[in-house]
């Protein structure tokens, strides 16, 4: 199965995400900030990247564009529980930053473990 590196702030929510994501069988690291993520991305080297948009200390745009000058191939799959402030779409934004797949908070396991599985196969 995959490497996969989680990225958010919320310790519950990772936790929840590692379980669903070990349960489908892969490998997981968790970081609490992009900061961390991509110290831990550099050592690791998941096959996947799962992050967070809103974090203190680096916020998941900044990561997904770091991510993508380190390695402009590595699956991404951005999340978000923000509503859009005004037209903005976090989410969207994301995208169009490298983002494979977006998933908007709160979503299903079975949705998660299955975009890991969608972008994995891409790789």
């Amino acid at each position: 199965m995959s490497k996969v590196l989680i990225i958010d702030n919320d310790p519950l929510l990772c936790d929840t995400l590692k379980m669903a994501a070990e349960g489908a069988g892969h490998t997981v690291k968790l970081a609490q900030n992009g900061r961390e993520g991509i110290e831990i991305f550099e050592t690791f080297g998941p096959d996947v990247v799962v992050t967070d948009i809103l974090m203190p200390e680096k916020e998941g745009m900044e990561t997904i564009v770091e991510l993508r000058r380190i390695n402009p191939d590595v699956p991404i799959i951005a999340m978000s529980g923000a509503a859009p402030a005004g037209n903005i779409s976090f989410l969207r934004i994301a995208q169009k930053l490298g983002a494979n797949k977006t998933l908007s908070k709160p979503f299903a396991m079975t949705d998660f473990t299955a975009a890991i599985a969608a972008v994995a196969k891409k790789k």
